[in-house]
This record gives C-alpha cells, sequence and structure tokens, in this order.
C-alpha cells in the first residue's frame, strides 16, 4: 500500500474489479446451504460494500468499450476481465497498479506497475 500511499495522484478502482469481488462474495454465500454457515460470507460481503464506499469507481463507458474492441480485434492474449481492466486504464490514460504484471504488460501502450513495489 505504500506506493498508493505515496504517489500523489488520485487513485481510483476499476468497477470491473469491484465486480470480481462482489461475484466472488456470491457465489461463495449461493454455495452454501446452511444460513447459518451464510452469516460469515454476508459479513464479508457487507464489509466489501463499506470498504468500496470509500473508493472512487471508475465506471464502464464507451471509450473503455471501444478500447477492449480495439485490444480484442489486435488479438490481446490476457483473459476478459484483466482485459476490461487494462481498456479502462487505457480510456482514462491511467497508470494502473497491480500485481499482475505479466498479464498487463501485454497490452500495447497501457502503463502498469506493481502496486506490491515501493
Amino acid at each position: 500500500m505504500a506506493k498508493l500511499d505515496a504517489c500523489g495522484e488520485k487513485v481510483s478502482l476499476p468497477v470491473v474489479a469491484a465486480e470480481e469481488h462482489f461475484r466472488s462474495w456470491l457465489a461463495q454465500i449461493r454455495r452454501v446451504n446452511d444460513v447459518h454457515k451464510q452469516i460469515i460470507p454476508y459479513l464479508r460481503f457487507q464489509n466489501l460494500i463499506a470498504f468500496l464506499r470509500k473508493w472512487d469507481i471508475v465506471g464502464w463507458n464507451e471509450p473503455a468499450a471501444d478500447e477492449f474492441k480495439r485490444l480484442r480485434a489486435a488479438r490481446a492474449r490476457i483473459g476478459t476481465q484483466d482485459l476490461k481492466i487494462a481498456s479502462l486504464a487505457l480510456a482514462n490514460d491511467a497508470l494502473l497498479l497491480s500485481a499482475n504484471l505479466r498479464d498487463f504488460e501485454q497490452v500495447p501502450g497501457l502503463r502498469v506497475e506493481s502496486w506490491l513495489d515501493g
């Protein structure tokens, strides 16, 4: 988190990253049939919602969708969700902080750094 604290720039979260976290907790809740065992996953889901309220969320929009289509046509070889995150960063001329440099460095024109460094 040191890189985030020291960057001095506006830090935002791609809506696609929020979507991934939501899907993960909702899937965990659905996998548990015992309603008592759903208490902890629901609590963690609730904590995620509270955490996300503090962030500026960058929404999916026309420029991001256009970037996504352009990258898909160029056959960028990363997963769909990561490609959407990269598209949002490109459409917003943003530096992407990620621990997944291996995939994101494959995207032409994307500025990406590890958020773990620094």
